[in-house]
């Protein structure tokens, strides 16, 4: 009966990175909600904020490999909370940053939103690394597509609050909201996350129910998780596959969708379609939440691709190439001239971008045994510069033309970049074997 009673511990462990994502999204979200106060209070131009929403883009990317040399080297858990503490403390002190004269507090909410975007770093590889440890190849699908379906519920959830938040007490209270929310989160990590094998709930069938379906429940123990040392040598040879290349070209792609959503998308709203905030903030959450509806069934549709006996490449495909196709309806946008038409295709838009969002299930699948960590950083280094690109890229755009309009267009474009990233480039999918000698080399090295 009880090892009846704790058989799915897995499945409370992927609600916490749910949880932890969606806070870790809702963090950045607080800045496009507030965008509007923000840009008012210190006088700032379109340029001026997409390279505010852009700076934690940059330092996101850039700490990506190092977190996921910490992630192989000293375990999920513990870097995992650490990160979630230091992008508490870093949002808090966003609210602050408000007190300061015009100039002073644009460039401490740049170097803030910088050191928020270190923080929060190890976020996305972590929950790669502790699904490739915690769920057989079968479930991977489904344990990912919650996980990143984070990113479309934290809109539902913090766009609403946000805007009412802003718009009844001030900016300033959305970043502290947020920050102490997050806080809170860090806490019940701590008590809740353990690696596999010292699960205090944990029974021996579950462990060997993850162990006989590829799940590699020995990740973080032992010498295991001290052997992922970062050398370029390393870096070199998952560059130079062409599988890899490919899904990190097609989360780049994939990444600019959402990067729309989290910062232009609620502006789009106001200034396009004359919304105030707290109605803008309630019609993201719209599209929003059908972008979480399809990131939940693109996972359960493709887990069941795999089940019924279809390839691993296709099972995985499938789902990207038809949601890819559904996110370029926003094009449509251009063409209607009415709130609730807008609200329906960037809902159709959303849903199929949530639906395709499977580049995490795949690194899962693809990744080489001991270095699921670095792997996992450097497919999300590559990701995330659409975080860096797609606000400074659609800021420009606004600028200079005045209007969203080439802005839809250039991100749908990128919609159909990732169909031909995951066709043609890709090829088949399956788990990669690191050549003999580069984990020693790994070992030997020192950490870059």
């Amino acid at each position: 009966m009880a090892a009846t009673r704790t058989a799915h511990v897995r499945y409370i462990i992927v609600l916490m990175l749910f949880a932890a994502s969606t806070f870790s999204y809702g963090d950045r979200v607080v800045l496009s909600i507030a965008a509007s106060d923000i840009s008012r209070d210190l006088r700032l131009d379109a340029l001026r904020l997409g390279y505010l929403f852009s700076a934690f883009g940059w330092a996101y990317a850039a700490a990506q490999l190092p977190a996921g040399s910490l992630l192989d080297r000293f375990g999920s858990r513990r870097v995992y909370g650490i990160s979630i503490v230091c992008w508490s403390c870093c949002g808090l002190l966003c609210g602050f940053a408000g007190y300061a004269p015009a100039a002073a507090a644009f460039c401490l909410l740049l170097a803030l939103r910088v050191l928020s975007g270190l923080a929060q770093s190890p976020v996305f590889p972590g929950n790669g690394r502790i699904v490739t440890a915690w769920f057989p190849a079968a479930e991977r699908g489904r344990a990912s597509a919650i996980f990143n379906s984070s990113q479309y519920f934290s809109l539902v959830i913090f766009a609403p609050v946000m805007g009412w938040i802003a718009h009844a007490f001030g900016w300033k209270q959305c970043f502290w909201f947020a920050g102490l929310a997050a806080l809170a989160l860090g806490a019940l990590w701590f008590r809740v996350v353990h690696d596999v094998r010292t699960h205090p709930r944990i029974s021996p069938m579950e462990i060997e129910w993850i162990e006989r379906g590829g799940g590699l429940a020995n990740l973080d123990s032992g010498s295991r998780s001290r052997a992922g040392t970062l050398t370029w040598p390393a870096v070199r040879w998952l560059l130079g596959t062409r599988m890899l290349v490919g899904i990190y070209l097609g989360q780049y792609c994939i990444n600019t969708l959402t990067w729309f959503f989290l910062t232009w998308f609620p502006i789009y709203l106001g200034r396009t379609r004359h919304l105030s905030m707290v109605t803008a903030g309630f019609l993201t959450a719209v599209p929003a939440l059908c972008g979480f509806a399809g990131g939940i069934l693109g996972g359960v549709a493709s887990d069941r691709l795999l089940k019924a006996g279809y390839s691993l490449t296709f099972a995985r495909k499938a789902p990207i190439v038809a949601g890819m196709l559904l996110a370029m309806t926003m094009i449509a946008c251009n063409y209607v001239n009415n709130s609730p038409a807008v609200t329906l295709l960037m809902s159709l838009a959303f849903f199929g971008k949530g639906f395709g969002a499977q580049g995490w299930t795949v690194i899962s699948d693809a990744s080489p045994r001991d270095l699921v960590g670095i792997n996992g950083g450097l497919f999300n280094l590559v990701g995330n510069l659409a975080a860096i690109t797609t606000p400074i890229v659609i800021g420009a755009i606004v600028e200079h033309t005045g209007a969203f309009h080439y802005a839809l267009f250039y991100v749908a474009a990128t919609a159909l970049l990732a169909i031909v990233a995951y066709l043609p480039v890709v090829g088949e999918i399956r788990r990669l074997e690191s050549p003999r000698g580069l984990i020693a080399a790994n070992n030997a090295g020192s950490p870059s």
